[in-house]
């Protein structure tokens, strides 16, 4: 990718993909009648501030951001399918069920893994960095076969291949090719940018960085798992960036090969519908990012 271009990222949402720029996003999403709805807001001036420009600080701030951003594209996709006004999504019902996700992943993949490496250090006698080995492949472990079942879910299935024309789609702005659904297809649905090899990468770093604290009582593992969560998201977020800029380099490819592979099992391809709303998304914020209101202050 050249250095000129800019950076461009997005989400897939049910029935729809998210595309997110430097100072614009638009959410695309197919709706029941198979037209295609569309909604283009600016961000935050947080983009343009000092922050999201020092690095091991940028990251947190903007994965929080992606956060949030996320949540409201997957809530305005939500609502556009739901068929009664009480099915929408909003309010309190909207802030319990993210805190509540939220907290069973916190619980499930970081907390579990951390008790069972525990016991196996008591039990088995085994090292504290066996120990912390253990406990980062039970996490792996639960990640992809996490990913694997769900996607099983048709509708889930279907959120996949949005997944992948959002990849395509960005593959194919950035190799210079027409923005077609034809043309877009014959691009991969991987991308080194993606939130998948986050995942996989914020795992990797969390054997490195909790064998480094040693031994440690139940609470403690338990406690240092949620408080270094900022930490491990920061240190990947680095490496992510990073990668992706050294792509042209044979050893750097193979570096982000595992987080390419397991971008395979949260895409699908997807069908010229699903190619034709990712477009949609790109070309309407790429159009708002033009225009001279979507600067911010």
């Amino acid at each position: 990718m050249s250095d000129k271009l800019p950076v461009y990222g997005g989400q897939a949402v049910i029935e729809g993909v998210m595309m997110r720029g430097s100072n614009a996003y638009a959410v695309a999403v197919r709706t029941p009648d198979k037209s295609i709805e569309i909604k283009t807001e600016n961000l935050g001036a947080l983009y343009k501030s000092k922050l999201t420009r020092t690095p091991f600080i940028r990251g947190l701030f903007i994965l929080w951001d992606a956060l949030v951003l996320g949540v409201q594209a997957l809530t305005f996709s939500a609502n556009i399918q739901a068929e009664e006004e009480e099915e929408k999504i909003e309010g309190a019902t909207l802030v319990i069920t993210l805190l509540t996700s939220l907290s069973i992943g916190i619980v499930f993949f970081f907390l579990l893994p951390a008790g069972i490496g525990y016991l196996t250090e008591r039990i088995f006698r085994w090292s504290t960095l066996w120990s912390n080995i253990t406990e980062g492949l039970v996490r792996l472990s639960l990640l992809i076969g996490y990913i694997w079942a769900i996607g099983f879910v048709p509708d889930i299935a279907r959120v996949f291949g949005y997944h992948g024309a959002e990849h395509k789609t960005i593959n194919a702005y950035e190799a210079g090719a027409p923005l077609t659904p034809s043309s877009v297809a014959e691009f991969s649905r991987e991308h080194p940018r993606c939130g998948t090899a986050f995942l996989l990468t914020v795992v990797v770093f969390s054997i490195l960085l909790f064998a480094a604290l040693g031994s440690q009582t139940l609470g403690m593992r338990l406690l240092t798992r949620v408080l270094l969560i900022p930490v491990l998201a920061s240190l990947a977020y680095e490496y992510i960036r990073l990668s992706s800029r050294l792509m042209h380099f044979r050893w750097a490819r193979a570096l982000i090969a595992p987080n390419l592979w397991l971008q395979r099992l949260t895409t699908r391809e997807p069908d010229a519908s699903m190619l034709e709303v990712a477009i949609a998304s790109f070309e309407a914020m790429r159009e708002r990012e033009q225009s001279p209101a979507s600067e911010p202050a």
